[in-house]
């Protein structure tokens, strides 16, 4: 990571005159893109790091069009010479879905929603007006063949996952009828393409948009849906209901004309469902083929989230194959197929995890069950090597960024995850009693006590299981004076 920190490093001082004080890259999101945030005396700022230099052209031009409007996106500050990094105003680390999961669905994080609808509409409307769509990553409006490429891609990387049959003539013919009809829409303006609470960061109790570089024309209704719909914000019917008519109700106050209420609401319920199965379709190729665990945890949600949509919500259009197919997969066979099996108050599954010091040796299980599993660590790079991390430990957050940012930890530990998971639903499944797992490097200080530490997490929050955690060498830690 030091190559890139140090671009970063150079840009920033090339274009403020001062060298800063710290850069500490941020945790990876779902694309190729890596974030770094500056700091520089009382200031940060981000810095972003990607080599598809056609995407960086693509966000930075819609920034400064935005921008020039006086809309709420960040302003670039200055990019290098080879368009792959760039530095830019740091909005906060609050996005609306850190608001929502902090408050709660109360009437603060509601008039927040309020915010986000009436700055959507703004940046929609008047981001649409000299808008020059040449500059679109893609395509560069959201038209039939968008819509068709959206529904292939959750019936390839989700749909045919599941090994139903189906015919799939049928289903082709009404992906065309369906993708036809929503492209007779009549408000075609800017659109955001990923319009939801995480992109949407809130500070000073005002709202700031990011990540719209795979932005296109295209109908209104397509990002109220993805906002709306998003399955972690699970909001209430009520809520998106109010919120669709408080979100139409500022598009009227912008267009030339009021919108017809009706069929604008019919083909909303459409692009409704066209964005919850892209997210299928990206849940099922982040979670199913690149085995990230984020992503697969979220299938059961944006499962259910289809289903209550099928169930209470019309189209105005049949497709007869598609809509069979859609009804099989939001069965609770499919959706339990992807769900972990949870925990409760009568499970008699505790796992202990231990970190550990090889030159204490393997802590012994002495339960009748005995073994359990032993990772080595010690083929990750040790953090205890460099002078600035030997009196830290792996609990804490400068150790824990050069394990993330320098080593393959998280490829270590996705892969230590698949294989302890099918033990501990096995486990579950046999009402078996306890299950050992201890993670040992050469100290047992830094990486085994963040494997450990990360681990117990992960078991906790997808298995609401009970975790005893042990640190067994820790009265031998080397502390500072």
């Amino acid at each position: 990571m030091e190559p890139f920190v140090n671009h970063v490093a150079d840009l920033f001082l090339s274009c403020k005159g001062v060298v800063a004080d710290r850069i500490e890259k941020l945790p990876q999101s779902g694309s190729d893109r890596v974030y770094f945030r500056v700091y520089s005396a009382s200031k940060t700022y981000i810095a972003t790091w990607n080599l598809n230099v056609k995407e960086n052209r693509t966000f930075i031009h819609f920034s400064r069009h935005f921008k020039n409007k006086g809309l709420p996106v960040p302003e670039i500050l200055c990019i290098n010479d080879e368009e792959i990094i760039y530095l830019q105003e740091d909005l906060g680390t609050e996005s609306l879905l850190n608001k929502l999961e902090r408050h709660g669905h109360n009437e603060y994080v509601y008039g927040l929603f309020e915010k986000s609808l009436k700055a959507l509409a703004l940046i929609q409307v008047e981001g649409d007006k000299g808008m020059d769509y040449n500059w679109c990553l893609t395509a560069k409006e959201f038209g039939k063949q968008a819509i068709l490429s959206d529904l292939l891609y959750f019936k390839y990387y989700f749909l045919d996952t599941l090994r139903l049959p189906y015919d799939k003539q049928a289903m082709l013919d009404d992906f065309d009828a369906l993708s036809t009809y929503l492209t007779k829409t009549e408000h075609k303006h800017f659109m955001f393409r990923d319009f939801q609470s995480r992109n949407i960061i809130v500070n000073n109790e005002q709202v700031y948009f990011i990540d719209y570089q795979g932005g296109m024309k295209g109908a209104l209704q397509y990002d109220v849906a993805s906002l709306l719909w998003q399955a972690k914000a699970e909001l209430s019917e009520e809520w998106k209901n109010n919120l669709l008519k408080f979100y139409m109700d500022q598009v009227d106050l912008l267009l030339p004309s009021p919108i017809d209420r009706m069929t604008f609401e019919s083909q909303y319920n459409g692009y409704v469902l066209i964005r919850l199965l892209q997210v299928l379709g990206a849940y099922g190729f982040r979670g199913l083929f690149e085995r990230k665990a984020h992503f697969l945890s979220s299938i059961p949600l944006a499962l259910r989230n289809l289903k209550f949509f099928i169930e209470n919500k019309r189209i105005g259009i049949v497709t007869p194959e598609f809509d069979k197919v859609l009804r099989i997969i939001v069965n609770d066979e499919v959706i339990e197929r992807f769900t972990p099996p949870q925990a409760t108050e009568e499970t008699p599954l505790r796992i202990e995890i231990n970190s550990f010091s090889y030159r204490n040796g393997i802590p012994p299980d002495t339960t009748p069950n005995g073994g359990g599993f032993v990772f080595d660590m010690r083929g990750i790079l040790n953090p205890g090597r460099f002078d600035e991390y030997k009196t830290l430990t792996g609990k804490e957050k400068p150790v824990q960024d050069f394990l993330e940012q320098r080593t393959h930890m998280n490829q270590f530990l996705n892969s230590v995850w698949d294989l302890v998971d099918i033990t501990v639903e096995e486990y579950l499944r046999r009402g078996f009693d306890h299950l050992m797992i201890n993670f040992g490097c050469t100290g047992g200080q830094h990486r085994s006590v963040y494997a450990a530490e990360q681990t117990a997490r992960h078991l906790r929050n997808k298995y609401k299981l009970k975790v005893q955690l042990t640190h067994t060498n820790e009265n031998n830690w080397v502390r500072s004076l």
